[in-house]
C-alpha cells in the first residue's frame, strides 16, 4: 500500500511540472456542457426571448388539429415512425366525443421545441358554442395562428376568434391550410381575410400579416402557394419571426402574477391550475396566494410545479415570467384567480390582474332527478345530490357554462353557448352513468337596462346549399321569422347558393335537422351568436307535426306496431319497455295521437279471413341525443340513461293543461 501511494505521488509531481491536471479533476471537468443541459430542464428557466407563446384559432373544420399534428411529427416529439402510427390522426383530440364527432371541444397545451426556440401551442375549438374555450385560452398567448381553408375562407366563426384577438393587440399570423385541395384560391382568401381585419378594426401593424400556406395532411408549407417545401420549416421560421416573445417587465419573486386560465385534475395531486407567469419568478415549495380584485386571498403552498413539454408536462423546481405552468397545492382555485406571492405574508406582492371575461350564455335547460317508471334500473349516479355535485363540478373548468338552483329541488338550470355546448355535457355525463331528466332548450331573456325592453339572443347563419334547394332553406327561415342578409352563388365554381340570414335563437332551434331533411343532407349550416335585440313579439313554431305516444305501460308488440305505423313514423322496435304518454314516434298530422303499442293479437278458434295476408313493420328511426333534443317541444322531455334516451310528455304540463 505504501509503494501505491508513493508511485500516485510521484505521477501527481510530474503531472504538476509538466503542466498537466491530475485525473481526478479532469473527470470533473470532462463533460461541462452535458452538465449544464442536465441541470437547465430541471430549474424550467428559459430565456424570454427564446419562447413563443402562440393559439390556433380558426373556424370549425379548416384543419386546426391537423395542422398541430404536423407540427408535432416534425419537431421529434415521437421516438420514431412506430410510435407515431401508433398516436394515430388528430393526437389532440384526445375525448372519446372529439374523436366521434369529428370536432375539437376542449382547448389543450402542448410545448415542441424547434432550433433553440419553445413553441409553447394552445389548440382550440372551432364551434361557436366552444367559443367560452377560446376566450380564456387568448389570455395565455402573444400571438395567433389563424387557419383559413383555402377553398372556403373566412367563415363565422373565423370572424369571432379574430376579434377577440385583434382586441388583445395580438400578431397574426395566416395560414392558408389545404392549399392541396383542386379547387384551392389561394389569392381569393387572402382577400377576404385583409377584408375581414380591415372591417374588424385592426391596425396597421396587424394588418399587415404575414400568410402561410400549407397542408397540415401531408406537412408541407410555404411562403408562396406555388412553392412549397416539403416540411414545416416556413410555418416554424414565420412563428420564429413574427410573434413577439412574452414582454416581461420584472422576474422578481415579488413581482409574481400567474391569471390562471384553465384546471386541470389529477388522481395523485388533486386539482391543478394552469397558468401563464406574466410578472416575476415562481419556485416549487413557495408560500402563495390565490387573489381576485374586491375578494379575500386563499393561502397555501406550491406542492409541485410543472411546465408543458411535447405531448405531456415535466417537472421543474422553478419557472420565470413568460413560461406556462401548471402547479399544485392549492384546492380551491378557480380560473380567473391571479396567483400572486405570499412571502412574509404577501406585504409586498403585485395586484391580482382582472379576470378573464367571457360571453353571456344564450340557451339554458333543465336537467334533474329521472322520474319516469323505467328510472333506476342502468344508471349508477340517480340522486339529486350526485347530479348538484357533478354539475357544479363542471363549471370549475367549463368557464362558459352557468348551473342555478331552481323551484324544485330535483332540477337545476344550466345555461351555455348553444345547444351543442349543453348536449355535450350531457352526454359526457350518460357516459359516467349518471340518469337524467332532461327539459326542452329554451333562449336566455334578458332587459335592456336602458330602455327597460325586453331583449333575445340573435344569430348570424351562413348556409352552402346547392342551388335546387335554396328555395326550401328561404322558406323555412322566413317560416322561422329570419331576415334575409345575403345570398349569392359560391365563387369556387360549384353550383353552390351561400344564403346569409339573422335569426332569432329561439327560431334556430330545432331547424338544423329539418335543413338536412330538406336538403337530403347536402347543407353546410354555420351560425353564430350576433347580438341581443328586442324580442319579436310572435310566436315562433318550432315543428308542424304532434308525437305518437303510447297508450299505456307494458312491452311493445310486432300486431301493435303493425297498426300503429299506419299512423306515423316509429322511435321503438318490437319487444321494448314502453310507459304511458311516452313518445313511441312521429305523427303524420299535427296535435299528439295516443297509440296502443302493446296490443296483442286475440288468440281464438275461429280462422281469421285476413290470416294470410302479411304486413311488414317498417325498421324504427333511431334518434340520436342531438336529435332527440332537437325534436322535444315545450311540453316534452327526454329521459337519458347510459343506454337508451327515450322521449316523454312533461306530467307536470300534462297537469297545467287540464286545470286550465
Amino acid at each position: 500500500m505504501a509503494f501505491w501511494k508513493a508511485a500516485f505521488a510521484v505521477l501527481s509531481l510530474v503531472a504538476a511540472v509538466e503542466g498537466f491536471t491530475t485525473p481526478t479533476v479532469s473527470r470533473v471537468s470532462q463533460f461541462p456542457r452535458m452538465t449544464a443541459t442536465l441541470a437547465e430542464p430541471d430549474l424550467g428557466l428559459i430565456a424570454t426571448e427564446n419562447i413563443r407563446n402562440i393559439a390556433v384559432i380558426a373556424h370549425v373544420d379548416h384543419g386546426k388539429t391537423t395542422l398541430v399534428d404536423a407540427l408535432l411529427r416534425q419537431t421529434n416529439v415521437f421516438r420514431d415512425a412506430a410510435q407515431a402510427n401508433e398516436a394515430g390522426e388528430r393526437v389532440m383530440d384526445s375525448e372519446d366525443q372529439e374523436r366521434e364527432r369529428g370536432i375539437t371541444i376542449l382547448a389543450k397545451n402542448l410545448a415542441v421545441m424547434r432550433d433553440g426556440v419553445k413553441i409553447n401551442i394552445m389548440d382550440t375549438p372551432g364551434h361557436a358554442d366552444f367559443g367560452g374555450e377560446v376566450e380564456r385560452v387568448l389570455n395565455m398567448c402573444d400571438g395567433v395562428l389563424l387557419v383559413v381553408d383555402s377553398v372556403e375562407g373566412p367563415k363565422p366563426q373565423t370572424r369571432f376568434v379574430l376579434d377577440k384577438a385583434l382586441k388583445q393587440d395580438m400578431k397574426v399570423v395566416v395560414v392558408v391550410n389545404k392549399i392541396d385541395r383542386p379547387a384551392a384560391r389561394p389569392d381569393y382568401v387572402v382577400d377576404k381575410v385583409f377584408d375581414l381585419m380591415m372591417e374588424l378594426g385592426a391596425s396597421d401593424e396587424q394588418i399587415d400579416f404575414t400568410t402561410v400556406y400549407a397542408s397540415g395532411l401531408n406537412g408541407i408549407s410555404g411562403m408562396e402557394p406555388d412553392d412549397m417545401q416539403e416540411d414545416m420549416k416556413p410555418l416554424f421560421d414565420a412563428i420564429r419571426d413574427c410573434v413577439d416573445p412574452p414582454e416581461v417587465k420584472s422576474t422578481e419573486p415579488d413581482a409574481l402574477q400567474c391569471l390562471v386560465s384553465n384546471i386541470d385534475y389529477d388522481n395523485f395531486k388533486g386539482k391543478m391550475g394552469i397558468a401563464r407567469i406574466s410578472q416575476g419568478t415562481i419556485k416549487a415549495g413557495q408560500p402563495v396566494a390565490l387573489a381576485r380584485p374586491g375578494a379575500a386571498k386563499k393561502t397555501g403552498r406550491l406542492t409541485s410545479l410543472f411546465i408543458f413539454d411535447n405531448l405531456g408536462k415535466k417537472e421543474v423546481q422553478s419557472a420565470s415570467a413568460g413560461e406556462i405552468i401548471m402547479f399544485s397545492g392549492l384546492e380551491d382555485i378557480e380560473i380567473g384567480d391571479t396567483l400572486i406571492t405570499n412571502e412574509g405574508g404577501g406585504a409586498n406582492a403585485a395586484e391580482p390582474l382582472p379576470p378573464i371575461a367571457v360571453e353571456l350564455p344564450t340557451v339554458r335547460m333543465t336537467l334533474g332527478v329521472n322520474r319516469s317508471p323505467l328510472a333506476g334500473r342502468e344508471g349508477k349516479f340517480l340522486t339529486s345530490r350526485m347530479i348538484r355535485d357533478r354539475l357544479f363540478k363542471e363549471t370549475d373548468r367549463n368557464v362558459a357554462l352557468k348551473v342555478e338552483e331552481t323551484d324544485s329541488a330535483d332540477k337545476y338550470a344550466v345555461s351555455g353557448r348553444g345547444q351543442l355546448h349543453l348536449t355535450v355535457l350531457i352526454e359526457t355525463m350518460r357516459r359516467e352513468g349518471f340518469e337524467l331528466e332532461v327539459g326542452p332548450p329554451a333562449v336566455i331573456y334578458k332587459e335592456n337596462e336602458e330602455t327597460g325592453e325586453l331583449e333575445e339572443p340573435f344569430e348570424k347563419v351562413e348556409v352552402r346549399v346547392p342551388e335546387e334547394y335554396s328555395g326550401a332553406v328561404i322558406d323555412m327561415f322566413n317560416t322561422r321569422n329570419g331576415e334575409l342578409q345575403d345570398m349569392g352563388l359560391d365563387d369556387g365554381g360549384e353550383a353552390m347558393s351561400v344564403i346569409q340570414y339573422l335569426i332569432p335563437t329561439r327560431g334556430m332551434l330545432g331547424l338544423r335537422s329539418e335543413l338536412l331533411t330538406a336538403t337530403r343532407g347536402t347543407a353546410i349550416i354555420d351560425a353564430v351568436f350576433d347580438s341581443y335585440r328586442p324580442k319579436l313579439k310572435v310566436d315562433i313554431k318550432s315543428r308542424d307535426k304532434g308525437s305518437l305516444l303510447a297508450f299505456e305501460d307494458g312491452v311493445t308488440t310486432s300486431f301493435g306496431l303493425e297498426n300503429a305505423q299506419d299512423r306515423g313514423k316509429l322511435f321503438v322496435a318490437a319487444g321494448e319497455d314502453v310507459y304511458k304518454n311516452m313518445i313511441v314516434g312521429i305523427h303524420q298530422r299535427p296535435g299528439d295521437l295516443a297509440v296502443n303499442v302493446c296490443k296483442t293479437k286475440a288468440l281464438t278458434n275461429m280462422r281469421s279471413a285476413t290470416k294470410g295476408i302479411t304486413v311488414g313493420i317498417t325498421a324504427p328511426i333511431e334518434m340520436s341525443m342531438d336529435a332527440c333534443v332537437e325534436y322535444i317541444a315545450s311540453d316534452e322531455i327526454l329521459e337519458v340513461t347510459p343506454t337508451k334516451f327515450r322521449m316523454a310528455k312533461n306530467p307536470d304540463m300534462a297537469g297545467k293543461k287540464k286545470k286550465n
